[in-house]
């Protein structure tokens, strides 16, 4: 009897190893697409993503670089200080969107040239999307908004 309760408790817990690896395989398999890291444009700089790989990219949006093209094509460069990188964008843009703002943009690198799907602006003056906050803050430029 001893011998049989044994040999059920083996195989239940060889069953149960077997459905978490399972499920961790096919969470894996489903977050594969749906990770997306952010990069400032020194970290691209300094190791550029493989063709096909989605990520956010983000910084400050560099002054009189906007340029609307025909149609609804918008491209800018977004800069944190040190490194830049040019940002293609077909949509419509945020309210909030404008030169010299914080933005994070998700997309994939095309040469040098980063075509981005999405693009997500500050909401008010002094909001910035962390990301940007800490890569500005690693390249040594960004200050803190008086009266923070």
């Amino acid at each position: 009897m001893a011998g049989l309760k044994k040999k059920r408790r083996i195989q239940m817990i060889v069953i149960g190893m077997v459905l978490l690896a399972t499920s961790s395989v096919l969470i894996g398999v489903a977050m594969k697409d749906g990770i997306e890291f952010f990069r400032s444009p020194t970290q691209i700089a300094e190791n550029r993503p493989g063709p096909n790989e989605r990520f956010r990219v983000g910084g400050l949006v560099e002054v009189d670089s906007l340029v609307r093209g025909e149609g609804e094509t918008i491209t800018f460069v977004v800069t944190d200080g040190n490194e830049m990188i040019k940002v293609a964008f077909t949509g419509i843009l945020p309210d909030l969107f404008g030169e010299g703002q914080g933005v994070v943009a998700t997309g994939k690198l095309v040469g040098d040239t980063f075509i981005a799907s999405e693009i997500l602006a500050k909401h008010d003056e002094n909001y910035m999307p962390k990301e940007v906050i800490d890569a500005l803050k690693a390249q040594g430029i960004y200050e803190e908004p008086a009266g923070s």
